[in-house]
Parts: structure tokens; C-alpha cells; sequence
């Protein structure tokens, strides 16, 4: 895949359609308007950001390309598939690693990983190839055998990622990928994303409230706040849109008005999450 005038192109020089298309996407619960009227177009293999504070309607936003939450207004069509007439296509097409937990801390990774083979439909006879590729691709092939439970925060997080990615989705979604780790642990997920990319040519869309998350993985990114994009473009142009702003956390101020305040075990994983959540 190439980049031809800010496009994603085929092998053979063709542009290739965008890989999410959003068109005046609305989400409303009673009298809050949690994502108001958002436009987006993310091309094929680019690893896109949505940025912002908690409740500024990231996770609402995936909800909805990832058809588990209608939305109220507007449309989106993701991998090609409209959300809401081809939700199945879509579902088939897309992986998506949620804030909360989804790997079983009773199973072992090995165990984690046939589980969602056989949820993704991955073909019988390559299931164990995948799973034994995808447990030396996150460095967790020596731990493959024991308890989920007693993974690291970043090891869960790795291998959810690889769960996600079994079946190879043209489109990965993933909600805060790194809150609650420690800065190596972030790192190292940092890592297998690009490496995922890299590998197998997957459009990944993001959502972050870590600038330097931001700055180190994505191509282009949205700046949210109180359900709109306020600015897009790569963290370069954010800058210097921004009058030169020395950093993404000044670029976001500079467009928002105000800042992002922003963090062990299964068990500090799982309450982490679930905070996170709960503040949407």
C-alpha cells in the first residue's frame, strides 16, 4: 500500500475507498448530545487517533462503528459496510479491543486466544499457526500456558490486542488502549500496534487522552471536545496550526480552551477499567 496525495492507494496506483466514512454522526441520551454532528474520512492502513478528555464522546463514537450503540442521527459506513443496514458485514470485518476487560483471567493466554479463534470463525486447520504466530508476536509465547490472572497490565493488554486480530480485520478499534499502564508497558503496546500495521496493513482508529500516545502512533487524528472535532489533521499540522504549539497538549488547549488531566495486576487492570469507563 502507498500514499498518493494524501490517499491510500493500491499496489496497482488506484485510490482505495476510506476505510471508516462518517457523515454528520449524532449521539443523543435524553437532553445530552454526546457526539454532535462529526464528519470523518480515515483512509485504508492509516493508524488514526480521536483525542480527548473523558466524556468528550470517544468511546460513544466507537460504540457506534462498532454497532453496539445506534446512532441517533447521521451515518457511517466502516470497511465499506454501512453501520446500521450491514451491521453483520461490519462485525465480520472489524476487530475491537473495549476499556474493559476481555480476556478471562480463570483461562491461560493459549486458551484466551482458541476461544476468540473459534468467535471470529478463524478456519479449524489455521488456529493453532495464528495463535502460535500471534503468542511470539506479543512476546508472550513463554507465559502461553499460565493464568491470564497473573499477567502484567501490559501483557493482558497484548494479548487482547492479539484476540482482536485472529481473524485479521481490515479495521481495529481500540478504546484507550494503554489507560492504567505503567510507561514501559505503554511502550511495548505502543510497539505492537505499529507492528500490526506493519505487518498486516489494518486500519486502526484510537481513542486516547495521552498526547504522546498520540504523537508516537497516529498518522492523523481528531481533536474531541464535548462531542465535536475541533481540529484534525497529523500531530505536525495540529502544531502548527496551533501558532507553533511546542507540543500536542498545547495544541489542545489552544483549541479546546482547556487541558487534559490524565495513569499492576489482573485485578488493577480490571478496576482501572472499569473507572474509565464509567467516566465514558
Amino acid at each position: 500500500m502507498n500514499e498518493l496525495a494524501g490517499h491510500a492507494v493500491s499496489a496497482e496506483g488506484q485510490a482505495l475507498p476510506p476505510a471508516v466514512r462518517i457523515a454528520h454522526l449524532t449521539r443523543t441520551f435524553g437532553a445530552l448530545v454526546a457526539v454532535d454532528r462529526l464528519d470523518l474520512s480515515i483512509p485504508a492502513g492509516e493508524i488514526f487517533g480521536l483525542v480527548g478528555p473523558n466524556g468528550a464522546g470517544k468511546t460513544t463514537t466507537i460504540k457506534m462503528l462498532t454497532t453496539l450503540l445506534p446512532p441517533t442521527a447521521g451515518s457511517a459506513e466502516v470497511g465499506g459496510f454501512d453501520v446500521h443496514r450491514q451491521s453483520r458485514a461490519v462485525r465480520r470485518s472489524i476487530g475491537y479491543v473495549p476499556q474493559l476487560l476481555s480476556a478471562d483471567g480463570a483461562l491461560t493466554g493459549r486458551e484466551n486466544l482458541m476461544l476468540f479463534a473459534r468467535l471470529y470463525a478463524v478456519p479449524r486447520h489455521e488456529r493453532m499457526q495464528r495463535i502460535r504466530q500471534a503468542l511470539e508476536m506479543i512476546g508472550l509465547a513463554e507465559v502461553a500456558d499460565t493464568l491470564v490472572r497473573r499477567y502484567s497490565g501490559g501483557m493482558i493488554r497484548r494479548l487482547e490486542i492479539a484476540q482482536a486480530t485472529l481473524h485479521r480485520p481490515a479495521v481495529l478499534f481500540l478504546d484507550e488502549p494503554t489507560v492504567g499502564l505503567d510507561p514501559v508497558a505503554r511502550r511495548a503496546v505502543w510497539d505492537h500496534v505499529k507492528e500490526l500495521r506493519a505487518r498486516f496493513g489494518a486500519t486502526i482508529l484510537l481513542t486516547t487522552h495521552y498526547m504522546e500516545e498520540a504523537e508516537t502512533l497516529c498518522d492523523q487524528l481528531a481533536i474531541m471536545h464535548q462531542g465535536k472535532v475541533l481540529a484534525q489533521g497529523s500531530p505536525a499540522q495540529l502544531r502548527s496550526e496551533a501558532d507553533e504549539a511546542e507540543s500536542l497538549d498545547d495544541a489542545f488547549v489552544y483549541f479546546t480552551g482547556s487541558s487534559i488531566e490524565t495513569g499492576g495486576s489482573y485485578r488493577d487492570t480490571a478496576r482501572t477499567r472499569r473507572t474509565a469507563r464509567r467516566l465514558g
